[in-house]
């Protein structure tokens, strides 16, 4: 499975003490971080090292290109730990992201309970869940 990790910086201890204690779990998927996650998991879980790709950073580019791999079906679910309390400055990226998520109908956790829910769930290791994506083909196809 594709693992889509993301965490805004007052979230990213958060998210790596989340790896962390789910290490056995993650060691088992591919995991897809945006840039500073990727290298704070990279320092702190060198196990995972293999299996880890980093994107850029998120106000860099990572959380559009975190969305691009979802419209590609390159990514499974969403680990996203969001700051509610500070703005951010990619604001607009960060809502494209959770858009394309409701979209392509991806899983995501926004923090530590809706993540835990997740993972531990059987449709987790079901290899035979199929996610069901709406039809967009009349609005594509709409006249203008």
């Amino acid at each position: 499975m594709n693992i889509g990790l993301v965490a805004h910086d007052q979230r990213k201890n958060d998210l790596i003490e989340w790896v962390k204690f789910n290490t056995l779990i993650l060691s088992d998927h591919h995991l897809i971080c945006t840039g500073t996650t990727g290298a704070l998991i990279e320092k702190e879980l060198k196990g995972l090292r293999k299996n880890l790709t980093k994107l850029k950073s998120g106000p860099l580019g990572g959380d559009q290109e975190m969305g691009a791999r979802i419209t590609a079906d390159e990514i499974d679910l969403l680990i996203f730990f969001w700051d509610p309390m500070s703005s951010q400055p990619h604001d607009p990226d960060v809502k494209a992201l959770l858009r394309m998520t409701v979209i392509y109908n991806i899983p995501t956790a926004c923090n530590r309970a809706s993540a835990d829910y997740m993972i531990s769930s059987p449709l987790f290791e079901d290899k035979n869940y199929t996610r069901i994506i709406k039809d967009y083909t009349p609005y594509i196809n709409r006249e203008y």
